[in-house]
């Protein structure tokens, strides 16, 4: 190996460990932040609103994070997944008390649709970490209501969020290894993070040939975005 590839291999561990360490300092700082909300709730519309902003700037940023070392364990084969049997349910439910404070700062509304006794095989902490990051972003772009559900479908778990806001763009509704090339964009802030590590993530789960995948379009019962993520 050469000088060279003995830094950058330095450096992705630095940078790794870095990240490791910022990700803890900002859940810390997201748990003191909860507490100061419940301690003194707004008093008014605009102070509601700094809360909320405050409170999904965090949270994304602490998502990206934890993203940003998941991948780094993934390409460096550091992450095997954890297959094991769980009832889809109770992983939504889990992300919707994680996120429990930032939804009632934006005023949102969060249905869940599952069959209580619907269970699969799947990692619950990546496709916990998946339906997070959806969640969160979904707070900042759903106007009231946001709708998660699971069903089986062609021997397929198929999680399903769905919001009332905007919808996706249109560039992304095509082929998504295409469309996160096309949709990085640093000056805006724009790297699509949280799809890339949705599409890894589906795609770590495998049964025979089938690999799973992820899936947007806009419209549902909601009429805004439509986020699937197949896992078979």
């Amino acid at each position: 190996m050469t000088d060279k590839s003995n830094q950058a291999a330095d450096f992705s561990l630095i940078l790794a460990s870095s990240v490791h360490d910022m990700k803890n300092s900002l859940g810390m700082l997201l748990n003191s932040l909860e507490e100061i909300i419940r301690d003194t709730p707004p008093q008014n519309e605009k102070q509601s609103e700094q809360f909320g902003v405050l409170q999904y700037e965090a949270a994304r940023i602490n998502t990206e994070l934890i993203q940003l070392l998941s991948i780094y364990r993934m390409q460096h084969n550091r992450m095997p997944v954890q297959v094991d049997e769980h009832y889809p349910i109770e992983t939504l439910e889990e992300q919707i008390a994680r996120n429990h404070m930032l939804f009632e700062m934006h005023g949102l509304n969060v249905e869940v649709d599952c069959d209580e006794d619907l269970y699969w095989y799947y990692d619950s902490e990546l496709v916990g970490g998946v339906v997070h990051n959806i969640l969160v972003n979904g707070a900042r772009y759903s106007k009231e209501s946001m709708k998660m559900s699971a069903i089986v479908e062609d021997d397929q778990l198929v999680i399903t969020i769905e919001d009332d806001g905007a919808g996706y763009p249109q560039f992304m509704l095509g082929a998504l290894d295409q469309s996160f090339k096309q949709s990085v964009s640093f000056s805006e802030g724009s790297t699509h993070l949280g799809l890339y590590f949705a599409q890894q993530t589906a795609e770590m789960h495998k049964r025979g040939e089938v690999q799973g995948r992820i899936e947007l379009c806009n419209g549902g019962s909601l009429g805004g975005g439509v986020f699937k993520i197949y896992l078979p």
